[in-house]
């Protein structure tokens, strides 16, 4: 066993979310809501679960709200039991990080890639290996997906382990691909990964998602990496680099993947929150009723 305790997750979070514009105009995609929760409160709530002990937040010097969000806000409290909101100030009071404590930010002023995202982290992780926590990926589940890669981690000698799913083969030019050599319950085994590869040439269709669990030596490959697709440093070239030295497997987590950094992500992970909550239940049904029923004539105009 490893023995390595993962102390720090990292949450890349400085991109400008142009997709959703004009709705990241002023408020960063990772405030979007997923039913009544910022998406990136369901990234937090993972890694609290998974035993994290410090959040490192990359972020853009445009986007303090998702620092005035992240951490306690103690007038908002104040005010709030004072108009007799006690249960609302709880809440918020459960949710939010406290500076210096548990949560840190670091700050990426220039679109350089995930890789470079990470490598901004550096002075403020703790010893040990480091969890990367991308939350425009939203996994749903019964366990986090980052609490079951701690546990399968614990159990591997590869020192880089990174969560993965099977992709049709039109998708794989979307994500960065193992080269798989083996597979053993939810772990694979490789010998390489290659970013973004066109179809015909992809190693595999087993596809990187964004969680990561990586040995420290990620900072040191990062500090020297050239830039690779999109003239972005990119983790997963940092990753390959490694392979030889500490290793790489995939793990095939248990959840339902997401992809909140799209429109049509983001409308999915809705409805299938939704329909775990009985409130949402009429609104769904009478949806789905409408939706199945003969389309209505059009009513002419006298």
């Amino acid at each position: 066993m490893r023995g390595s305790k993962v102390r720090t997750a990292i949450f890349p979070v400085a991109g400008l979310g142009t997709r959703f514009l004009p709705a990241t105009k002023a408020t960063p995609k990772e405030l979007l809501p997923v039913i009544d929760r910022p998406l990136i409160q369901y990234a937090i709530d993972e890694a609290r679960d998974a035993g994290i002990e410090r959040m490192v937040f990359v972020n853009h010097p445009s986007k303090g709200a998702i620092q005035d969000y992240v951490l306690q806000n103690r007038t908002l409290s104040a005010l709030l039991r004072e108009r007799g909101k006690s249960s609302d100030a709880a809440m918020l009071e459960t949710l939010a990080l406290d500076r210096e404590e548990d949560a840190v930010f670091a700050e990426q002023a220039e679109p350089l890639g995930l890789g470079h995202a990470v490598l901004c982290a550096r002075p403020f992780v703790l010893d040990g290996p480091v969890a990367v926590i991308l939350p425009d990926d939203l996994i749903i589940g019964q366990q986090g997906c980052l609490s079951e890669m701690i546990a399968a981690y614990d159990a591997t000698t590869n020192g880089h382990l990174v969560a993965v799913m099977q992709v049709r083969p039109n998708e794989v030019s979307r994500y960065g691909i193992l080269s798989v050599t083996g597979r053993e319950g939810a772990m694979e085994t490789a010998n390489g990964m290659v970013e973004k590869p066109a179809p015909d040439v992809a190693p595999s269709r087993t596809a990187v998602v964004g969680r990561y669990v990586l040995d420290p030596s990620i900072f040191d490959a990062l500090e020297t990496q050239a830039p690779g697709a999109g003239g972005e440093i990119q983790l997963t070239d940092a990753i390959a680099r490694g392979i030889a030295s500490v290793g790489l497997a995939g793990f095939h987590f248990s959840g339902k993947r997401f992809d909140c950094g799209t429109k049509a992500g983001m409308l999915a992970a809705t409805l299938r929150l939704a329909s775990q909550r009985d409130e949402f239940s009429n609104v769904l049904d009478a949806f789905i009723a409408e939706a199945r029923s003969p389309a209505r004539e059009p009513v002419p105009a006298e």
